[in-house]
């Protein structure tokens, strides 16, 4: 059990240290669990409802109970290897290269800095939501926004303090990797292009999350209804009517013509097109089509409603209903509760809606034309 394993830096491993190590991991994370639900109780109790905090509170916890355990078993080492100072398990260097070097005080502080930069973007955000949530004007997607910008800024300086603690010339490590760099750059172009256009989508705030907006599909042939559910720094998530959600490149969101229904005024004018057969009176077909339209609750009643002869087919008289409503998630159920209204009143009144007709006429023989008339070509 005491025989020696092998070399953790100075410190000399055996079966028993080895058994120690996961055995305090284990009780720590028992500790941990009964812990959290003991402080989940007393949060409750104390009437904490602030979204976030006890999460927070919580991570902290936990943080701290691993914290002490592996100052456990550094000392567990320590048992062992007694003239190890924990100075010199620090500085032992893993990696020492000119330009980089690896020690293990470089593993924890990344180690920290990761956990420390995940906890600084937990209390940003919980502030954030607070500030936020407190104003008259409360706009979520603009919450969404600062979040987000927050993040990124965190996550972006913690990168950069890490980087400058493990590479002692990263101006030299930049220089002499260039080639590298550019070669990736030049295969990473369109994720450049999308990571920018996330940034000034999220900038300009002309797209926010909850937004119902209009774009073209693949293809670009048919217009696309879907919901802005979440705007990364890459990728966006839109939600269609279909409950799909489709990931598309903030690229094409920032480039192509996109028609936000969430943005300027709140009512739009839409339009049923009903073909009528002619002959019908243009006057009574005109006043129920406005009936079918303001008998519609969604339909806005100080908005006039139109009705008008928009031309002459070879089959039917084309009649536009124009209408306003709210720019609602359900208007093609609001249309076809319109629809439905319509056939109603066309079917009370006996106006006809023309379908397709074909006439078939069969060209007969010219000497069985003949024999029938008497009459024979020769």
């Amino acid at each position: 059990m005491n025989t020696e394993l092998f070399y953790l830096g100075p410190f000399s491993i055996t079966l028993w240290n080895l058994i120690l190590i996961v055995l305090t991991f284990l009780v720590a994370s028992i500790c941990k669990k009964i812990i959290n639900r003991r402080l989940k109780n007393y949060l409750k109790q104390a009437n904490i409802r602030v979204e976030g905090r006890r999460t927070l509170v919580m991570r902290l916890v936990g943080q701290l109970i691993y914290l002490i355990a592996g100052y456990i078993v550094f000392l567990s080492l320590q048992l062992q290897n007694p003239n190890v100072s924990l100075r010199e398990f620090m500085e032992y260097r893993i990696i020492d290269t000119k330009n980089f070097a690896l020690s293990f005080s470089h593993i924890i502080v990344v180690i920290l800095v990761y956990y420390g930069s995940k906890l600084a973007v937990h209390i940003t955000q919980l502030y954030i939501t607070q500030r936020m949530r407190k104003r008259k004007d409360y706009d979520a997607g603009l919450e969404f926004v600062y979040v987000q910008f927050s993040k990124y800024v965190i996550y972006i300086l913690a990168i950069m303090f890490a980087s400058k603690m493990l590479f002692s010339n990263i101006s030299g490590l930049l220089t002499g990797s260039l080639g590298i760099l550019v070669g990736v750059g030049l295969g990473l172009q369109d994720v450049f292009r999308d990571f920018i256009a996330g940034i000034v989508i999220l900038g300009e705030r002309n797209l926010m999350v909850g937004d119902i907006i209009e774009i073209p599909d693949q293809d670009g042939k048919e217009m696309l209804v879907a919901k802005v559910d979440k705007i990364g720094v890459r990728t966006s998530k839109i939600e269609t009517r279909d409950g799909n959600i489709i990931i598309i490149p903030n690229a094409q969101l920032s480039q192509n013509r996109v028609e936000n229904w969430s943005h300027g005024n709140l009512l739009s004018r839409f339009i049923i097109e009903v073909p009528v057969a002619y002959g019908a009176n243009t006057e009574l077909v005109i006043r129920l089509l406005k009936q079918a339209a303001l008998s519609h609750p969604q339909v806005h009643k100080s908005s006039e409603v139109i009705v008008r002869l928009a031309s002459f087919t070879p089959n039917h008289m084309q009649f536009d209903l124009l209408f306003w409503a709210d720019q609602s998630w359900q208007i093609n159920n609001f249309k076809s509760e319109i629809r439905l209204e319509i056939d109603r009143l066309f079917r009370e009144y006996k106006i006809n809606m023309p379908y397709p007709q074909m006439d078939i006429h069969f060209a007969s023989d010219k000497r069985e034309s003949g024999r029938n008339t008497g009459h024979y070509d020769e």
